[in-house]
């Protein structure tokens, strides 16, 4: 059982315990209110703290007033984006190209929850939220105190995790709604309260505003100070140990899994193949030192080269969904050693092979099956190239692979593999010179479930760790300054999501109010203020929440419809 078979029946205990709880009146007692399996942790404390920050007036203002026309752009940003995607798969429908249920249509990947999503790390994913439910609240409280209207409480919602934030303002003042009188023995007060200062319609969007402008701000600074650390980021070395032979020298002598291999005698590695050059021409029985990095610590190893001095090489592959070799069967982590009758040793060789095809071309690929070098062979016979999509005017075919080089050296009884490190960070890097055009913006948008051929980034962690280290004065928080750069990245990345998502117009949402708002002002210019053009508006913002969230579940479930649940 993995651990999110475990997560439902903790789920349902949490969401019994909080049925209990809340029928003996012990959340109330501590003033929670659950919604369901949702708790509403309210506090009034903090309110001399919002008090002192909305003393800047003419700053609150002026940073709403500047949220208002991002909010709009948001808007027709996301609004066009949902029409294409509904477009694009209606249209897959007719043509029958519908892509196939993937991870990306899994209802877990839908919700931000981090460790529930599976793009989204639990404990970064978990600090990122934070942050965004509390400035993303927190700046509608202060735009409430500045406008002069109350805030009867700030919290947060739990499921058992935080899952949102809100700043509960008088919804009478805020948005016109009329509280309800709570009767003294069936008979209404005798002191009435007096008469609210209602917000007008221009103060309401501001406080509306400030929350997605407090995401945008924050995702700006966020990435702004990873890309600038980034730039004190280098990488180690390419190739990394991905096997090592029992009973060879490279095992007897202590070298591991996913040690970085760095120089070979006096000789630096830059990559795999020149590794394997040079391990060809050792003398069987010569010493051999190895320089190595392992979880960031430098070290040499000596060992004793054995008699076999064989060696062998290949291309490892990962597979784009959807392409013509996932279609055909080829599984991640395998080695192609053969195309037809050529031999494929280096990625060169896969390189030169690919730029002589030509779309729906028929090719036999022959590939080591367990991703090891001493695997047994598989044959995936007359696979139809598709179409590239990186060339324009150009025929040549697309199998649908991106590629490293392996090899394995038996003198010295490892196998390695080269991972374009530093290609790779220099790739992350040019990302702001690239948001001045749509690609950066779509690259930063999609970069944790994405990456850049469809293989996420979700930070620096796990393998991606061992290739990189700090330098200069950055050199002495050692792994701090990667858990930063983690931080920097999902609080970037959630805060721009959220003010994204709260553009969307579509009640409850930021965005649905203040499209609500925006509707009755324009219609107010053409029929006048009155019953009617609020009728009008509240029509049109239920048919805009209908569209959205009948488009999300369009989106979630047309694959499942077209290829079975």
């Amino acid at each position: 059982m993995n651990y999110i078979d475990l997560l439902l029946p903790l789920f349902l205990l949490y969401w019994l315990m909080v049925m209990v709880l809340d029928r003996r009146g012990t959340l109330a007692k501590y003033n929670i209110t659950a919604i369901g399996p949702i708790l509403m942790l309210r506090t009034t404390k903090g309110q001399g703290f919002l008090d002192w920050l909305a003393r800047y007036k003419l700053f609150w203002r002026t940073f709403a007033n500047i949220g208002l026309p991002a909010m709009l752009i948001g808007m027709l940003l996301m609004f066009t984006f949902i029409l294409f995607i509904d477009y694009s798969l209606i249209t897959s429908f007719e043509t029958q190209t519908v892509p196939a249920p993937s991870k990306y249509n899994e209802i877990r990947n839908i919700f931000m929850i981090p460790g529930l999503n599976e793009f989204i790390p639990l404990y970064w994913g978990a600090i990122a939220l934070l942050v965004t439910l509390v400035v993303h609240e927190f700046a509608h409280a202060i735009l409430c105190k500045v406008e002069g209207i109350k805030v009867k409480s700030m919290g947060l919602l739990l499921a058992p995790i935080p899952i949102g934030g809100f700043a509960e303002p008088d919804d009478e003042q805020l948005l016109g709604k009329k509280e309800e009188i709570v009767l003294e023995n069936g008979q209404p007060p005798l002191d009435p309260p007096l008469p609210k200062k209602l917000a007008t319609r221009t103060e309401r969007v501001r406080v509306l505003a400030a929350g997605v402008m407090a995401n945008f701000t924050t995702s700006f600074i966020a990435f702004a100070l990873f890309f600038l650390l980034l730039g004190s980021i280098t990488s180690v070395g390419d190739v990394m140990v991905t096997n090592v032979i029992p009973d060879s020298p490279a095992q007897l002598n202590g070298l591991k899994l996913n040690m970085i291999l760095t120089g070979i005698n006096d000789h630096n590695i830059t990559s795999a193949t020149e590794f394997l050059n040079y391990a060809n021409n050792i003398t069987p029985g010569s010493t051999v030192r190895l320089d190595i990095i392992e979880n960031g610590v430098r070290k040499e190893i000596q060992l004793i080269a054995e008699g076999n001095n064989f060696s062998r090489s290949g291309v490892k592959i990962s597979v784009i969904e959807g392409s013509a070799a996932d279609k055909a069967g080829i599984r991640e982590g395998m080695i192609i050693v053969r195309i037809d009758d050529t031999q494929i040793k280096e990625v060169n060789d896969f390189v030169n092979f690919m730029n002589s095809t030509k779309e729906e071309q028929l090719i036999d690929v022959y590939l080591l099956s367990n991703g090891s070098l001493n695997a047994s062979t598989e044959v995936f016979r007359e696979i139809k190239l598709g179409k590239n999509p990186d060339t324009k005017g150009v025929k040549k075919g697309f199998l649908g692979l991106s590629y490293s080089p392996v090899g394995v050296s038996h003198s010295i009884g490892i196998e390695i593999g080269q991972f374009q490190a530093k290609t790779y960070l220099h790739m992350l890097r040019s990302i702001p010179s690239l948001m001045t055009g749509i690609t950066g913006w779509i690259i930063i948008f999609g970069l944790p479930i994405f990456g850049f051929a469809g293989e996420g980034f979700p930070g620096f962690g796990g393998l991606l760790l061992n290739f990189y280290e700090p330098t200069g004065w950055l050199a002495v928080f050692g792994i701090g300054v990667f858990w930063t750069l983690n931080i920097l990245l999902w609080v970037g990345w959630m805060n721009l999501y959220a003010g994204l998502f709260n553009c969307l117009p579509a009640v409850p949402l930021d965005g649905g109010h203040v499209f609500r708002d925006v509707m009755i002002s324009s219609l107010s210019r053409v029929f006048g203020d009155g019953e009617k053009v609020e009728r009008i508006s509240n029509a049109i913002v239920i048919i805009f929440a209908v569209m959205i969230g009948l488009s999300f579940i369009f989106v979630t479930f047309a694959p499942y419809v077209a290829y079975g649940f």
